[in-house]
């Protein structure tokens, strides 16, 4: 019973920065009072779908021991250029519904975004030990070159068709805002998107059934290897009776078409390329380089010593997260229709960090789950943070002030939480 109480402890204290932001974010909803539920659940499912990649994109940098890489930004610029091309030349491509843009965008993005990771994992290599602030530096240094290019040489020493719909009217430079195309007439707006579409509770209904078939195979594997256990079995009954829970309110609203089968229809294609990721992620760790990728992040020296090139391991973390957040901004910016040239890149290092934060990830620790709770409760406060301003200010101006200080105060209290677990995790090892 003590084992269990302990295991209990440790689990609450392991989840608390989830359990408080899931706090906040169920206390939000009720006090904003603004939002109906069938808007909040369509909000939600929309920019989980959209931002997830570039969350997902973060989990090997940190397991490598590289810290929370902000310089995925990059990566997401590598994206916005492959789309910048191809709309410049207007390539449709082959497929229905500008798939074959789409994937040209992927195939374009790749080779500029092992260089640019291979770049960047260079400069870590550099700057060992500061490499959260060296990734930061390195996205503000990106966006000028960036800026630079698409401002400047791109109608002057790069030269441009007259008259071309994405150039500005005076022949140099990129225009602010270039519309990806409507899917009848080959854009890339919805191109992954509009694949498939199925009634997002049968979506729900299969995820649920995969993660309790999941649950009940990892359980069942434990009990067969106990030193290999990691959860108690009152962990496992609750998770258990979750998914059962979801599996009954999603079969009950298919079968009495209530007002939940009225969202928006969820993006098969898409939710099997972000499940794909995380299979991905979780299969890596298992090979030999996902081995190498945590005795680097584990400790360095030991590592070198093991027989590890430990410069070359941390690049291939670097080109890893790179590529991934140049195929993260290309998912978001089809499903965003418009790509914002020279601003929608800013914010996606911060925001993509804080979604892994708030779903318990740390400096030194990420997993999948950590990025698939995070980007939902992450965007559900960012749903919810505009009402809360407009109920407690009565005021429209400050919806995106108290939004901005959500996000800062997510990534400023998550790490104020992870400094006191290792302090308290150090004590705890002295006093042993």
């Amino acid at each position: 019973m003590k084992v269990d109480q302990l295991k209990a402890k440790n689990y609450i204290i392991d989840n608390l920065v989830v359990i408080i932001f899931l706090f906040i974010t169920v206390l939000g909803f009720f006090l904003s009072g603004g939002i109906h539920p069938l808007f909040f659940l369509n909000e939600l499912s929309d920019r989980v779908f959209r931002n997830i990649f570039l969350v997902l994109s973060l989990i090997i940098p940190v397991i490598a021991g590289l810290g929370l890489n902000f310089g995925i930004v990059v990566g997401a610029m590598a994206g916005q250029s492959a789309i910048i091309i191809v709309r410049y030349f207007n390539i449709i491509g082959e497929g229905p519904g500008g798939i074959g843009g789409l994937m040209l965008c992927f195939l374009i993005a790749l080779p500029l975004s092992i260089f640019l990771g291979w770049l960047t994992g260079k400069l870590y290599n550099r700057v060992r030990g500061q490499e959260m602030i060296a990734s930061l530096i390195v996205g503000f240094f990106a966006q000028g070159i960036y800026n630079f290019v698409f401002l400047f040489a791109v109608g002057v020493i790069i030269p441009v068709t007259p008259g071309n719909p994405i150039i500005k009217f005076d022949d140099i430079g990129v225009r602010m805002s270039v519309d990806l195309g409507m899917p009848q007439d080959g854009g890339m707006k919805y191109a992954l998107d509009n694949i498939i579409r199925i009634p997002f509770m049968y979506l729900v209904l299969l995820a649920a059934l995969g993660i309790l078939i999941f649950l009940i195979i990892s359980h069942i594997r434990g009990r067969k290897k106990p030193g290999q256990e990691h959860s108690s079995p009152w962990i496992f009954r609750i998770n258990s009776f979750l998914c059962a829970l979801v599996i009954i309110v999603s079969l009950f609203a298919i079968i009495t078409n209530s007002w939940m089968m009225w969202l928006r229809q969820a993006p098969l294609v898409t939710a099997l390329v972000i499940l794909a990721l995380c299979l991905f992620n979780t299969f890596l760790m298992k090979t030999k380089l996902g081995q190498d990728f945590r005795s680097v992040g584990q400790n360095q020296h030991i590592a070198e010593v093991s027989g590890i090139n430990v410069d070359r391991t941390r690049i291939i973390a670097t080109i890893f997260s790179t590529v991934l957040a140049a195929w993260g901004m290309i998912i978001f910016m089809q499903n965003m229709g418009t790509l914002a040239v020279y601003d929608s890149h800013r914010n996606i290092g911060l925001f993509s960090v804080a979604a892994l934060l708030v779903g318990g990830g740390s400096t030194s620790r990420a997993s999948v789950k950590n990025a698939l709770v995070g980007a939902a409760l992450f965007n559900s406060m960012t749903i919810i943070s505009p009402e809360l301003g407009r109920s407690f200010f009565n005021s429209p101006n400050a919806n995106e002030y108290f939004r901005s200080f959500m996000v800062y105060g997510v990534i400023g209290l998550a790490l104020g939480i992870y400094v006191w677990k290792t302090l308290k995790a150090s004590r705890d090892q002295n006093a042993l």
